[in-house]
């Protein structure tokens, strides 16, 4: 009863407001404050020029603390691609430190570098492209990547540097001589004595450090650089904002309720990915590591420091902007990637190299999704079912949350509400429907279950400091959590979702992994104590990649219920970098607010930057109720977001969308069939993600990159490059203001197919029907016009091309053969985009379509097609 308590009483305070005491500040966490307290310019690190090692694949240098004598190994490489990698450890740790496995899918392949000169003072390397150096700056150590005479970006710069070495007791150190002959003993014992060195309590809970701190810390700086972009997941602008007098961003996976918008708290998930971007260079900073982590960002004028002290005497300039960038984690080594673009699509491809593209989803999964938190029983879901047909609304999924199990038991059904999940699922299936089930990584103990036995019995659970299995409270109660850091308990979770062990499932039932970052409700910042164990690995090692690690097993088992074949479907909550290539993400539990509507926006923005495509937020908001109004405009925003999923909250008032009235059901009905309507263009863009890395929902700036006004603008984005989407966001609204990049492009108004210029601002009246929409000149998308109950319904049904021509394209033929189209699919074209809109079809089979226009089309239509030029 008790669990049941505490976990009643997080959710009733969860669903008024976050309790910011149950998160730490920076200030609360020492090792944040230790790293902060340390002032630029005093750098104790230098590089001993005489330990160089010169390889084909890298160069090795050793650094020193000259306040404590401590080694470091630098390890520098050049990378495949135009990518540059810097590992720094401890040259003689007391024992191994984490570094992450897993996240990348290959071990980089490198490039040779040579060495130009050599000097007392340091050395320049070359990178061999584009007369790109590495200039390594001896005392105090620093590292400078160049191109020609334009610094692009340095390391330690500012002098931040700094690596917490593995230590035993300072009275055990002396006595075995850690320190060497050369230190000072009152420096040291001072250092010992700081608070959370050793232990670090938070409320009620403390967290035993046994080998003393070990955090790490470097900053970057990015001269002629004022627009940095990514480190999601935060509740807060496209653009990051200068962290100077406040907390930094914190990058640590945590279970929050209802979270404040533009807020740098940390929320469900982290990647460590940072992008730079300016009129002439984009670039990204890839910090491999697992642990909590802050980043502090700050912009100054490159004419401050040192190093634009250079930048002045290279370029005669004494006002360079510049950002700095310091990432501080709390354990770990020093394993980042500089990406060096140039251009938004280079970054891209750069990081996919590393860690993957998004999983290249089926088409159903781009349909609706129908979730709440809970539908009651099979008559329930089988009425919601019937209720999508009845009001004409497509539909490809419906969601059962955590009470469709059998007492919070994952894998099992409710032996009363759900009795025969294989009758429900089969019905679903007759109407050309798929359904998502919730498994959670955490386990009620009980002896009754088989799932709890059989991992304690392997010993697949993550222990406590002392060894015995780490337990804490979730929704069951009493739970175990998993190691989802051991292969061999990954490979036991996968084996679980076969048809013979998970008891009721069928191939049109998916999975949506929550509560995986992980969340303990008894534990210390809702989530699992850092000293708890993961074989050797204290948590505090693994915490951030513990999510990815779950949604990778669930994939996994997907995939081999299938024999191989499947394309799975699992969101999740929680993520890391790589965690694209296991399926789609959410952004928790949002607000039925206006704000949360507009924030989706730049949090999906942000993770399509660092390769999370397949992202979207709970449709009329999990907490709270929202307003006809509200609900209406988050279905139009929804219907253009890549995951699309209206979900709420078990104490709302139900919320289907026939619910409100008919002029609202037309109004979201609308919205859902515009959603059908274009899912082959999202299929497609779904496969370049998948082929390129490229994101599916774009920043303005991404394909505008030369363009100043789009650098900050996040209530508007790009869904590839050809359509641009301005949703309605603000309650009351007669109009939006939309930007429409490009000089020299033309815009289409896909309802009225009106012309505007690029390069504009451009005030379009909104009714409640409204969703700007807009097609760029010079495309082709293609569309089902035939909407139906379902994705599957739609298989055969016929495809329309919109060709909006531009300046540039006058004529229909050079469009066509200039797009990358499935001549397959293609049933006929039409065009009403352009003055004059095609009565006839211009190809009737596909065979037709994979000949020329002239040749194949009758004279009409190639009189027709010569008329196509934009008038």
């Amino acid at each position: 009863m008790v669990p049941l308590l505490v976990a009643l009483l997080f959710l009733c305070l969860g669903a008024e407001a976050v309790d910011r005491s149950n998160f730490k500040t920076c200030e609360q966490s020492s090792f944040c404050k230790r790293q902060r307290e340390l002032k630029p310019g005093q750098s104790p690190y230098r590089a001993l020029l005489d330990t160089l090692e010169l390889s084909d694949s890298r160069i090795t240098l050793q650094l020193i603390n000259d306040n404590n004598k401590v080694r470091l190994l630098l390890e520098l490489y050049r990378l495949h691609g135009n990518m540059t990698r810097v590992k720094i450890n401890e040259l003689k740790p007391l024992k191994p430190r984490y570094e992450v496995p897993d996240v990348l899918i290959t071990d980089p392949p490198t490039e040779p570098m040579t060495l130009v000169a050599q000097d007392e003072n340091g050395l320049v390397l070359s990178l061999g492209v584009d007369e790109q150096r590495v200039i390594v700056s001896a005392r105090p150590f620093r590292l400078d990547i160049v191109e020609g005479p334009t610094v692009l970006l340095s390391l330690n710069s500012r002098g931040l540097l700094t690596f917490e070495h593995l230590r035993l007791l300072l009275l055990l150190c002396l006595h075995r001589g850690y320190y060497g002959s050369h230190f000072d003993e009152q420096a040291v014992k001072e250092e010992e004595d700081k608070p959370g060195m050793w232990e670090e309590t938070f409320k009620t809970h403390s967290d035993s450090k046994p080998n003393g701190p070990s955090s790490i810390s470097l900053d970057f700086s990015f001269p002629g650089v004022d627009h940095v972009y990514g480190i999601p997941e935060h509740a807060d602008t496209l653009k990051l904002r200068n962290t100077d007098g406040g907390d930094p961003y914190r990058l640590y996976n945590l279970d929050v309720f209802q979270y404040e918008l533009h807020n740098l708290m940390a929320l469900y998930g982290a990647v460590p990915v940072i992008i730079s971007h300016n009129t002439e260079r984009t670039m990204g900073i890839f910090w491999l590591n697992a642990a909590e982590t802050w980043v502090d960002i700050s912009s100054s004028t490159a004419g401050k420091t040192v190093f634009g002290k250079m930048m002045d005497f290279v370029q005669g300039s004494s006002e360079v902007p510049q950002t700095d960038v310091r990432w501080i984690s709390e354990s770990g080594i020093i394993d980042v990637f500089v990406l060096l673009g140039p251009t938004p699509n280079d970054v891209f491809a750069q990081y996919a190299s590393l860690t993957g593209t998004q999983a290249f989803p089926s088409l159903s999964t781009l349909g609706y999704h129908q979730c709440r938190w809970n539908y009651n029983d099979k008559e329930d879901v089988k009425t919601v079912d019937e209720g999508f047909d009845k009001h004409d609304i497509p539909c490809d999924f419906i969601w059962l949350d955590i009470e469709h199990t059998d007492g919070k038991r994952y894998f099992t059904w409710d032996p009363h509400k759900f009795a025969q999940p294989k009758e429900m699922l089969q019905g679903l299936m007759d109407k050309k429907r798929k359904m998502v089930a919730i498994v959670d990584p955490h386990i009620k103990v009980d002896s009754g279950y088989n799932i709890n036995n059989e991992i304690r019995s392997k010993s697949f659970y993550v222990k406590t400091k002392d060894g015995a299995d780490y337990e804490g409270w979730c929704w069951p109660g009493n739970s175990g959590y998993p190691d989802f850091t051991n292969p061999e308990m990954r490979a036991w979770w996968a084996s679980k979702f076969a048809y013979d062990q998970y008891e009721g499932s069928m191939e049109n039932l998916f999975i949506w992994n929550d509560m995986n970052e992980p969340s303990v409700f008894n534990g210390p910042e809702v989530t699992m104590h850092k000293d708890a164990l993961h074989g050797s690995w204290e948590h505090r090692d693994v915490h951030n990649i513990y999510g990815l690690y779950v949604q990778k097993a669930t994939s996994e088992g997907l995939i081999q219920r299938s024999g191989g074949v499947e394309r799975p479907f699992v969101l999740t909550r929680a993520f890391f970098a790589g965690s694209q290539r296991y399926g789609a993400v959410w952004t928790g539990d949002n607000a039925a607010e206006w704000g949360h509507l507009k924030i989706s926006i730049p949090m999906c923005l942000s993770l399509g930057l660092v390769g999370i495509s397949f992202c979207g937020a709970d449709v009329g908001g999990f907490f709270k109720h929202p307003s006809t109004e509200l609900l209406v405009r988050w279905y139009q925003a929804g219907a253009y977001q890549p995951f699309f999923r209206a979900h709420a909250h078990l104490d709302t008032p139900r919320r289907e969308p026939w619910l409100f009235g008919p002029d609202n059901t037309a109004l979201i009905r609308e919205a859902v069939r515009q959603r059908y309507a274009l899912l082959p263009f999202w299929y497609q863009l779904f496969y370049n993600a998948y082929r390129t890395g490229q994101p599916v929902m774009r920043a303005l700036w991404v394909e505008y990159p030369k363009e100043p006004a789009t650098f900050v603008i996040e209530d508007e984005y790009l869904l590839g490059k050809d359509l641009l989407v301005h949703p309605v966001t603000d309650e009351g609204a007669k109009g939006v203001t939309a930007y429409l990049p490009g000089k020299g492009e033309i815009w289409y108004d896909v309802h009225t197919f009106q012309k505007h210029k690029g390069a504009q601002n451009l005030y379009i009246p909104v009714t409640m029907s409204s969703i700007p929409v807009f097609q760029r000149g010079g495309s082709i998308i293609s569309r089902k016009n035939r909407v139906r109950r379902s994705s599957t319904c739609m298989e055969n049904d016929p495809y329309t091309l919109y060709v909006a021509l531009s300046p540039q394209v006058n004529s229909l033929h050079v469009i066509l053969e200039s797009t990358v189209v499935s001549a397959d699919l293609i049933s006929y074209i039409t065009a009403p985009l352009v003055a004059k809109t095609c009565q006839k079809h211009c190809f009737t089979t596909s065979k037709e379509f994979t000949n020329s226009l002239a040749d194949r089309c009758t004279s009409e239509k190639d009189q027709y097609a010569s008329n196509f030029s934009l008038r």
